[in-house]
């Protein structure tokens, strides 16, 4: 059986591959045939596991990398990153295969499929992580590779501005994100996510546990498209159609409420996190409801459609959060949950579906513009059912998936009122008020997707191209996901058996021996869930129908004024005080770089030995000065002054050798051989090395320096001098360790050598020297892209030419 850690691996193995196959294989066959393996081979082998995680099991899995130091990869697969690994691999695998058709062979291929690899198995890896440190590391890989997919296009502007602006973003929530994990860790002592979550409880009244949420929270929000950090996600619809409905409809933006969904059972209970998910949520379903309607561009319009929606799933589980406050009794609370995993799963298929059928459009019509479309029923039968059957979902009705779950979600947002923690009686009424009003908006927009686009007048002298259905192939992905959008609702209780309900024992472990499984049914008589349903199709019908008339109301909400053109203003606005920031520093010369280090690190030394008190020098049992050696320390002295006063290269280069040689001198005094040999080859050649190149170099001459500056100078040398002769002498008097010294005098024991200098130089030198190898090696690959880039835009100069 396929483990874990073995999934999260096999992508990345793949993208490394890609390359090499693209070239030997695939260079006019599409990769993609080879990429669709990856995916589909996860999501079968992953599909093994859920008749053992019906039944409640979760599996471990732990291979050691630094077990001193507890840093280990700790992976675990339970109900809740089932859910999200099956999303990840089995709609990536039906956008693989979409997207074989969708990019031409002319693209670039190889770059596209390692980038969504590379995002594929971070995603799992978030997912799947059991250590805060590693989910970390993935979560921001995820960042990573998403500004590559959404930069794919670079020579479009806005694919650049959308990459750009997504990185910023998500990258800024991520080192929130991380900061709250070490006050978890501070709190708890552990990385271990199952640990952490097993004290739940414990520790909710330590000082750090309130900055936490915050931390851990902005983190999920920036990376779920949450108001206020929504705007990243409408420019990021810049990237490929398949970039859109994989990461920006069931994949990426999910991570944020993975997060939520997962540390729910450690911060769940508290009002800070009820408050600030379920409001955040509720604001964002709303917010992402009303602007999609004021949107031209199908992409656009599904970008707000995907931020309203992904607050709708926040907003349940802040909600179902209550069913941990001390003072609620049952599980009454939980279905909201269920309802939002419900949803999660819906979302997914519908909202893939409508991406596709929005990039069939603009591949089969030449535009996005709702302006310009119309009429394209007859001509698009397919892609037409397709988008009836994911936007009537969408809007939440039957016979479709997304009918079931806006149904909880109704349930759920009713019995909030009934809540008696958190001091929500005087404001319960207002979560099923903008709910429905938002239900209400994503009708209207669910039918400008079918109408405007579809039905209407057949206008061809505003489009750029002849229309024709694609492909079968490009069909076939969209398809699938909506038979899965019809199937769902005709059997919920399949999914809610094998794939729900073990996750809702993971968000709420401490319930699970009172929780039940859901019986999701269509119909539940004619109570408030369905007259309010009812209500969303009338005032939905009636508000599309007088459109025109009510438009007006997005004037008062001017782009100007957004948050978006906040964003646009800090950018344009940093970039000049960055500059001129820069500029006062950066000045070219090094001996200003070389102050700037050597202030520093005077001021934070003297600072740290000021501030611990570790001004205590003793020379009592030091070793007594020998002539020879006290004639070295003068003449290094005497060496080092006059270096300052010479007007010429050539003394300054011998008296520097000077210095060189006399240190070798003191080891041979002080009995290291082997230090003085080394120190006298470094010196000889440094010396002949100088020599050589000062002879290329033109005439030199003191330059001429106010005599304020030359006091400075003077005055920070001295600095720094002092600084390390009080270090040195303070740690040879102040040891606070046991020396490490006693460690290498078994040097013949643990390494096979005589000498310990040697050990040293051999067991812990050779690691330096590898990595200075590799940092060489990566200097090397650059120089050789420069180079490269520089011959390949002359030769497209020529051939311009």
């Amino acid at each position: 059986m396929v483990t874990v850690n073995m999934a999260i691996f096999i992508p990345f193995i793949a993208a490394v591959l890609i390359p090499l196959l693209h070239k030997l294989f695939f260079s006019r066959i599409h990769i993609g045939w080879f990429v669709l393996i990856v995916p589909a081979s996860l999501f079968i082998a992953l599909l093994r596991f859920l008749p053992a995680l019906a039944e409640g099991k979760t599996f471990t899995y732990t291979y050691d990398w630094i077990p001193s130091y507890g840093l280990n990869l700790l992976t675990k697969i339970d109900g809740l990153s089932m859910i999200f690994s099956l999303l990840i691999t089995g709609i990536g695998m039906l956008v693989v295969l979409y997207s074989i058709y969708y990019l031409s062979t002319h693209e670039s291929l190889r770059h596209f499929y390692c980038y969504l690899l590379l995002f594929m198995g971070s995603m799992l890896g978030v997912v799947f992580a059991n250590h805060l440190l590693l989910l970390y590391v993935f979560w921001e890989l995820t960042s990573i590779s998403s500004f590559l997919l959404i930069a794919f296009w670079f020579h479009r502007k806005g694919s650049r501005y959308g990459a750009k602006k997504a990185l910023l973003i998500t990258i800024s929530g991520g080192f929130a994100m991380l900061a709250g994990f070490l006050m978890v860790y501070v709190m708890t002592g552990t990385f271990v996510i199952s640990d952490i979550i097993a004290l739940a409880g414990t520790v909710s009244d330590h000082s750090l546990f309130l900055p936490a949420i915050i931390l851990v929270l902005l983190g999920a929000f920036s990376k779920s498209a949450q108001f206020p950090f929504h705007i990243w996600l409408p420019d990021a619809m810049e990237a490929p159609t398949p970039v859109s409905a994989y990461l920006h409809s069931a994949t990426m933006v999910k991570a944020g409420i993975y997060i939520v969904a997962r540390f729910t059972p450690f911060f769940g209970g508290n009002n800070v996190w009820f408050w600030a998910v379920s409001i955040v949520g509720i604001v964002t379903l709303f917010w992402g409801s009303f602007s999609a309607i004021r949107q031209t561009d199908l992409k656009a319009l599904l970008a707000y459609s995907t931020i309203s929606q992904l607050g709708l799933i926040m907003c349940l589980f802040g909600l179902s959060s209550a069913s941990l406050h001390p003072a609620i009794e049952g599980v009454i609370y939980t279905q909201a949950a269920f309802a939002a995993l419900f949803h999660l799963v819906n979302h997914s298929t519908f909202k893939g579906a409508l991406f596709m059928v929005v990039g069939i459009v603009d591949f089969q019509v030449g535009t996005r513009d709702i302006r310009r479309l119309g009429g394209l029923m007859a001509l698009l039968p397919m892609s037409f059912t397709i988008a009836v059957i994911g936007s009537l979902s969408m809007a939440g009705l039957p016979p479709f998936n997304g009918f079931l779950s806006k149904e909880m979600f109704f349930s759920a947002i009713l019995n909030v009122q009934q809540l008696n923690v958190f001091s929500i009686e005087s404001v319960g009424l207002m979560f099923p008020i903008v709910a429905w009003i938002a239900s209400v908006l994503t009708f209207v927009y669910s039918l400008i997707i079918i109408i405007q686009t579809f039905l209407g007048k057949y206008e061809p002298e505003l489009l750029e191209r002849e229309v024709s259905e694609p492909d079968i192939g490009m069909l076939i992905a969209p398809t699938i996901l909506s038979v899965l959008v019809v199937g769902v609702f005709f059997i919920p209780n399949t999914i809610g058996e094998f794939l729900i309900f073990p996750a809702m024992l993971t968000v709420f472990p401490t319930l699970a021996q009172t929780m039940e499984p859901v019986h999701i049914t269509a119909w539940h008589g004619f109570n408030t869930e369905i007259f309010m349903t009812a209500g969303v199709i009338v005032l939905g019908i009636i508000l599309y129908r007088t459109l025109p008339s009510w438009r007006f109301i997005y004037q008062l909400f001017p782009e100007r004024n957004s948050i978006d053109a906040l964003y646009n203003f800090i950018i344009t606005r940093s970039g000049p005080i960055g500059s001129r920031l820069t500029s006062t520093y950066m000045t070219g010369f090094l001996r200003h770089y070389l102050l700037y280090i050597f202030i520093t690190l005077t001021l934070l030394v003297g600072s740290v030995m000021a501030y611990t008190g570790a001004f205590s020098i003793s020379f009592v049992n030091n070793s007594p000065l020998h002539t020879f050696e006290v004639l070295l320390a003068i003449i290094i002295t005497i060496a080092v002054i006059t270096i300052l006063f010479v007007k010429s290269r050539l003394p300054a280069i011998l008296l520097n050798g000077l210095i060189g040689f006399s240190v070798a001198m003191l080891f041979v005094l002080f009995r290291a051989p082997d230090l003085a040999l080394t120190q006298l080859v470094i010196e000889t050649v440094t010396t002949a090395l100088f020599l050589l190149s000062f002879y290329f170099l033109p005439d030199w001459t003191m330059e001429r320096r106010r005599p304020r500056t030359k006091a400075f100078h003077l005055l920070v040398s001295i600095a720094v001098g002092l600084s390390f002769t009080l270090v040195a002498l303070v740690v040879h008097n102040g040891k606070l360790f046991d020396s490490i010294s006693v460690y290498f005098e078994d040097a013949y024991q643990l390494a096979g050598g005589k000498n310990i200098v040697n050990t040293i130089l051999a067991d812990f030198r050779a690691f330096d020297t590898m990595l200075e190898v590799v940092v060489l090696f990566i200097a090397g690959i650059g120089v050789y892209s420069l180079i490269k880039l520089k011959r390949g835009s002359e030769a497209k100069k020529l051939e311009n030419k």
